[in-house]
């Protein structure tokens, strides 16, 4: 278990993709809406491919 976790900057990230258990994917733009978004890495795990392509994949436990 990690005690720290490196803080996820949002700042190059136009779209979170919530990867969902049973397969589909659901695509959020995040144009405003970055204060209100809490990933938890404890739930899950983060693929950041912002600089590449601008998304930010978040896998839930159990789908990762």
């Amino acid at each position: 278990m990690k005690l720290f976790y490196q803080p996820i900057d949002l700042s190059d990230v136009n779209t979170v993709i919530y990867h969902l258990p049973d397969g589909p994917a659901l695509s959020l733009k995040i144009d405003g809406i970055e204060e209100y978004l809490d990933l938890d890495l404890d739930l899950g795990h983060i693929c950041d491919t912002s600089d590449i392509d601008g998304n930010l994949h978040f896998f839930p436990k159990g789908n990762a």
